[in-house]
């Protein structure tokens, strides 16, 4: 069974069409990127026992709300310490691993919810589900960049933009799911995680299959790397390990935290900052409509601008970046008090898509900066930035807003102190990137030599 997930088996000829490989991503991320869309399940997880009403005995939504919290600290977690791993089995043995997690994992979540185990949700979809989001994330990103030596930017961007826009088939698939499956004595949701986890498992299991990892120092046909490198683009590879011991290794992770925790900020409490800062001029059916639209400008950022950076170059867009996110954060609270809803909802858009794009450009930095050769483990350990801006953005947001109320502040005033903040993370980000230099040549691999593809 090993062979048949080897590394060796998974190299392609010479003739390879390199075009099969971004389906074969999609196939993953389009499935891992559902975890956007678990808060469908939050309301009819507090009502599981009462199924028309919530009853005392149901969970309660702040229990609910760490299966989420769990599955993106894992994703953190197993991007981190499965590096290595990844480097050393290869995306096949990876993808196929991640597709018996999430998959499995959804499997354990619906026995939880036909038990009404709560502890049963957190170790499925929480730890082993997280820990195959974790792996599906991070496997066909570090592939396609060997595959796109000349578009790393644009093949990234194709596999994470797939993340982003997950959440716009799990949304509609579970609700349908769960309606169909619902009757008096069912919410629906343990049979809608038991159809999805099945689903899932075969189109993660498809991706594992028809992945493949191009042959040492394979070349795109016609394209010849540039006798004269680019600046802040290495030919040569420094491993795993040394990456944690050059500054440029924190300066980056500081770089995605602080771009993450900017964004999910906003992403996380949208419906609800519109509404209270508009008071009255927005519905709760158009806050929905915002959320959606900051959805879509999320996911069209991570291929827009990841395709950009392959022509401006990877630190430049996050100069744009920060630049134009600190310049729009401070701009939200006047347009609120101004009324502005149309300026407030496109910033707040274009916002969104530099959340998405900063997603999507930072492999492409991480293999500009540190080689190709371990690309993928070094991301893993990256990760670790979102998993802590998963935490810090809400928490900013939640909790001084929460303060400034109780101490009687208007609720629509509530976010301004808040966006000024996330302006001056934005301000840090940009610093740190201006900081930015190529790895100084003893962190190489001693065996590097210019040139190398692999």
């Amino acid at each position: 069974m090993s062979g048949f997930f080897s590394k060796e088996r998974i190299t392609a000829g010479p003739n390879y069409n390199r075009w099969l490989i971004p389906p074969a991503a999609l196939s993953v991320h389009l499935c891992i990127g559902q975890a956007y869309a678990f808060s469908v399940f939050n309301e009819p997880l507090t009502r599981v026992i009462g199924i028309q009403e919530a009853l005392p005995e149901d969970w309660k939504l702040t229990t609910i709300g760490w299966i989420f919290s769990l599955a993106i600290v894992f994703l953190g977690l197993s991007a981190a310490f499965a590096g290595k791993w990844l480097e050393k089995v290869g995306p096949r043995m990876t993808m196929f691993t991640a597709a018996c997690c999430f998959g499995g994992g959804l499997l354990i979540s619906a026995i939880g919810v036909e038990l009404h185990q709560i502890w049963l949700i957190y170790l499925g979809y929480g730890v082993v589900g997280g820990c195959g989001l974790g792996l599906g994330y991070v496997s066909p990103v570090s592939t396609l960049i060997k595959w796109f030596p000349d578009r790393r930017g644009m093949a990234t961007g194709m596999a994470i933009m797939g993340f982003g826009g997950g959440a716009m088939i799990g949304s509609p698939l579970s609700v349908a799911l769960m309606n169909f499956f619902s009757s008096d004595t069912s919410t629906g949701v343990a049979q809608t995680f038991a159809v999805m986890g099945t689903l899932y498992f075969i189109s993660m299991v498809i991706g594992s299959l028809a992945i493949r990892i191009p042959a040492e120092n394979w070349k795109p046909a016609g394209w010849v790397p540039s006798e004269k490198p680019k600046k802040m683009v290495t030919q040569h590879h420094v491993h795993i390990d040394e990456a944690l011991k050059t500054p440029q290794f924190y300066l980056l992770w500081v770089i995605l935290c602080f771009n993450v925790t900017a964004g999910i900020g906003i992403l996380g409490q949208a419906s609800v900052m519109i509404q209270e800062m508009f008071k009255g001029g927005i519905s709760p059916e158009a806050a929905a409509g915002f959320v959606g639209l900051l959805s879509l400008f999320n996911m069209a950022g991570r291929f827009i601008w990841s395709s950009a950076s392959d022509y401006i170059g990877r630190q430049n867009t996050y100069f744009v970046f920060f630049a134009l996110g600190a310049l729009f954060y401070s701009l939200l609270p006047s347009l609120g008090q101004q009324g502005n809803v149309v300026l407030f909802i496109a910033a707040s858009a274009v916002i969104m898509s530099m959340y998405g794009g900063g997603f999507a450009t930072i492999p492409a930095y991480l293999a500009d900066i540190f080689g190709t050769k371990f690309v993928g483990g070094i991301h893993g350990r990256l990760l670790t930035a979102w998993a802590t801006a998963g935490i810090l953005g809400p928490v900013l947001v939640n909790y001084i807003r929460e303060y400034q109320i109780e101490q009687g502040m208007a609720k629509a005033d509530a976010y301004n102190f808040t966006l000024y903040i996330m302006a001056c993370l934005l301000v840090v980000g940009f610093i740190c990137n201006l900081l930015m230099r190529e790895v100084h040549p003893k962190h190489h691999l001693k065996a590097d030599t210019a040139g190398n593809g692999q």
